[in-house]
């Protein structure tokens, strides 16, 4: 049974073996309404997802292949996608073709609203779970829940460092954590990522005023440059040629101000990126109440309370 985790955290835990099963492993999760998960291999012409399940061939029908398919809010789109990747889905009936062969009728819907009712229903804002990138727009990046039910990370509560896309940070199919941040009336969720990494004062420990270390430009404005020294810690630099927002920049530290949280560089030398800078998670409970980002000593206080 895979839990109610997002669609392929199974195969990673497996270390990238994809599970099979025999008959009598699909009939018991039949009767047990487990969730179970495989590679959906074909989506064929009328949008039917074809299931390596090993002994025998899995059927996701079209309209059982996610929650609002047959209603219309949910594109085919959603089915194809999914092609060559882990699908959850629950075993509705074991039937024989016209050759006879053996093949399992599955649902992914049902999955999908087994997860929403037993897991997702009861979760509240502040909860920290699992979450699987599956695709990013400017906006924000949308993220597999639990078993391919979706939810929206805006790009503002991605990191307190400023990005101009969700693709500075992340790339589609990362695992990462994610903290619930609202939930609507309609079930609708929406998470947040920076309050688990770090404070002002966890993140700027790591460096000292002397030290030359490398960052990210994040934005050129005319009284200064500012440098992602880790995602949750930016600093300002002096205005220096040639450099643009994207570019790696190495930079000297002048100073460290904790009660203004400011730290001033100079940049030496900058250079095109290599790829998005690698994040750590300072927060690794379960649950969060409130996070304040500003130092005690900072007349400016920056704080979410959940």
């Amino acid at each position: 049974m895979t839990g109610f985790c997002p669609e392929g955290f199974n195969e990673l835990k497996m270390g990238g073996k994809r599970k099979r099963y025999t008959v009598s492993e699909l009939k018991e999760a039949k009767i047990k309404g487990e969730i179970l998960e495989a590679t959906a291999y074909m989506c064929d012409a009328d949008h039917n997802m074809l299931v390596n399940l090993g002994e025998i061939k899995g059927v996701i029908p079209r309209v059982e292949g996610a929650i609002g398919i047959e209603e219309g809010y949910t594109k085919d789109i959603a089915l194809i996608s999914r092609v060559g990747k882990s699908v959850c889905f629950t075993v509705e009936e074991i039937n024989a073709d016209a050759e006879p062969r053996p093949y399992a009728l599955l649902s992914r819907r049902n999955a999908q609203l087994k997860c929403k009712r037993e897991f997702l229903d009861n979760i509240t804002p502040g909860d920290i779970i699992d979450a699987k990138i599956t695709h990013l727009e400017s906006f924000g990046a949308f993220c597999d829940i639990g078993c391919g039910n979706i939810a929206l990370l805006p790009i503002d509560s991605i990191s307190v460092s400023r990005i101009s896309h969700p693709r500075d940070r992340f790339s589609a199919g990362d695992n990462i954590k994610a903290v619930v941040k609202n939930i609507e009336p309609d079930g609708k969720i929406t998470l947040t990522h920076k309050e688990l990494l770090g404070t002002w004062e966890e993140n700027a420990a790591k460096f000292s005023a002397g030290q030359t270390v490398s960052g990210v430009v994040r934005s050129v404005e005319s009284y200064g440059i500012f440098i992602e020294l880790a995602p949750n810690l930016a600093g300002l630099a002096e205005l220096k040629d040639g450099v643009k927002v994207g570019d790696t920049a190495g930079v000297y530290i002048k100073s460290i101000i904790p009660d203004k949280m400011k730290i001033k560089l100079i940049i030496i030398d900058s250079f095109e990126a290599e790829g998005p800078k690698p994040y750590e998670y300072f927060y690794k409970g379960k649950r969060i109440e409130k996070f304040t980002y500003s130092p005690k000593e900072s007349a400016k206080l920056i704080e979410t309370i959940f």
